[in-house]
């Protein structure tokens, strides 16, 4: 699933090429795509036309596009292959296109959302008084917002009694942050996964903190993580960070700090990759 670089990098996109043009219409094309609107697809369409995009925003994960002067946003659901492409209005449809977003401008570009395995799409929710989408109220904010409270974060991860890659995907502690970049700040801070929240001291917290900041904001630079074309930005351009991973997808390749072979464990339907040299597993206290 897309972490946050990837969506910021379509975020950025969608700003350049959406914000502020006005809905001429909307084709919803496959019924999954809108199933988190509960009114259907017609309705769906029904409430957007008129209506004008305001600058794209981005919790974390979650990317939104604010009615200008409404109290509504269009949230995306990217899933597991869902994308936000900008196409000329005259090139051919995509095998997998599930919506169309035509703006009654002379740009000559529309907004399709195109996802082949469907876990994806788009809604249209009432905001709170903060802006967000009401069903993602709960989402804590991003280590890279400016606003993120770093002393409130680590009371929290002490208070979480949980292990530190779980707080890392935790969503209510810190949004943002998937499986790919959590093994990569683990990695670059020398922390096992399994290192338990309590015996992180605040200067230990901070640093990985740090490090989460910095592995994501080297995927911003160079567009993302894709391990296929199905993370792209708005122009179909998929991201190349994969190419200076130091641990995840690395099993057997030798550790960039020390040469020892990286290993790879199941983890909660997922997989860690670690050094067991760098990242000592904790001991277990009998």
């Amino acid at each position: 699933m897309p972490e946050l670089p990837e969506v910021e990098v379509v975020r950025r996109g969608l700003e350049r090429w959406v914000a502020g043009r006005t809905i001429e219409d909307v084709e919803v094309l496959h019924p999954r795509a809108v199933r988190r609107h509960p009114a259907g697809g017609v309705d769906f369409a029904a409430r957007l036309r008129g209506e004008t995009v305001g600058v794209p925003q981005r919790r974390g994960k979650y990317l939104w596009l604010p009615l200008a002067g409404r109290d509504l946003s269009v949230l995306g659901h990217l899933g597991m292959s869902g994308q936000l492409l900008v196409q000329p209005a005259d090139a051919p449809d995509e095998k997998h296109l599930r919506i169309r977003v035509r703006f009654d401008d002379d740009a000559g570009t529309e907004l399709r959302f195109v996802d082949q395995r469907t876990f994806g799409g788009l809604s249209l929710h009432d905001n709170t008084p903060d802006g967000l989408p009401d069903v993602i109220a709960h989402i804590a904010r991003d280590p890279l917002d400016p606003f993120f409270d770093e002393a409130a974060y680590h009371l929290a991860l002490r208070a979480k009694r949980s292990t530190v890659k779980r707080a890392l995907l935790d969503q209510s502690l810190i949004s943002g942050v998937g499986n790919i970049y959590a093994d990569e700040a683990l990695w670059r801070a020398r922390l096992h996964y399994e290192r338990p929240t309590a015996t992180l001291t605040r200067p230990l917290s901070a640093e990985l903190l740090g490090h989460v900041r910095d592995v994501m904001n080297a995927a911003l630079a160079v567009g993302g993580t894709s391990f296929d074309s199905l993370y792209v930005n708005v122009n179909g351009e998929s991201g190349y960070f994969d190419r200076s991973l130091d641990a995840y997808g690395r099993e057997d390749e030798p550790c960039r700090r020390c040469g020892t072979p990286m290993r790879r464990r199941p983890w909660m339907n997922r997989s860690s990759y670690f050094c067991p040299r760098c990242q000592r597993p904790p001991r277990v206290v009998s």
